[in-house]
């Protein structure tokens, strides 16, 4: 009786696993273990759409008076992303931005904190140059800052430096002053995905402001403490 009982269980056993009707597929590849992982070549793909995208924008003062679109400059495989204002003149005539005065300051600045610039990936909220190197108009920074919160997912940065209070407004709005939510960590969520983001100064408010460089470089120190922490090679 034991023995027909534990094969009627068994018979039970198979029955219920038929029914699944499970199919397993054995291959000789490594288990992809994340989901959206990186990929270089659709990243490039989504690059190139999202400046198609900017190259395509109509009725735009920006675009009117400006030589060409200032897309994107670096690596776009960085874990740092860089924000700042807009392209000023240097940058309107090569195509990249901070090529400039700014950009010379920004250098230094990233090699202070052992960072060589073709290591991040830099670009502005606007693209195109303001007129005699204006601040963008608040319904500009509006209209860009769709395209900039796409950037930011498809770069998909580890850490995201905000430069200047262009790129504040931007990403957090009106609400805040840069020189006091300067060297402060925050939490920046783009696209339901959450982002460590720092604001800081300009390179291009420093050079006008000389005095003020020593609160950069108190932002620049918090920085690499982040990246060590975070073991962040770069």
């Amino acid at each position: 009786m034991e023995i027909e009982h534990k094969n009627q269980n068994n018979n039970n056993y198979e029955d219920i696993i038929d029914l699944f009707e499970i199919n397993y597929v054995y291959e000789n590849k490594p288990i992809k273990r994340t989901l959206n992982e990186p990929n270089l070549e659709n990243r490039q793909f989504l690059l190139e759409n999202l400046k198609k995208k900017i190259l395509n924008i109509s009725e735009c003062e920006l675009k009117k008076n400006s030589n060409q679109i200032v897309f994107g400059d670096g690596n776009t495989n960085s874990p740092i992303m860089i924000i700042g204002e807009g392209p000023g003149q240097k940058e309107d005539e090569m195509g990249k931005p901070f090529v400039g005065d700014a950009g010379l300051l920004l250098n230094r600045m990233l090699q202070s904190i052992n960072i060589k610039r073709p290591k991040v990936y830099i670009t502005n909220v606007v693209n195109y140059r303001p007129p005699n190197n204006r601040k963008p108009e608040t319904s500009e920074i509006n209209k860009y800052s769709i395209f900039l919160r796409e950037h930011i997912s498809i770069i998909d940065p580890k850490i995201l430096i905000l430069m200047g209070s262009t790129a504040m407004e931007a990403l957090y709005g009106q609400t805040l002053k840069i020189s006091k939510e300067r060297g402060i960590w925050k939490e920046l969520i783009v696209n339901q995905k959450t982002y460590l983001t720092i604001l800081t100064f300009h390179p291009a408010y420093l050079l006008r402001q000389p005095d003020q460089k020593k609160f950069s470089w108190v932002d620049l120190k918090m920085i690499r403490k982040k990246l060590d922490e975070l073991k962040i090679n770069i």
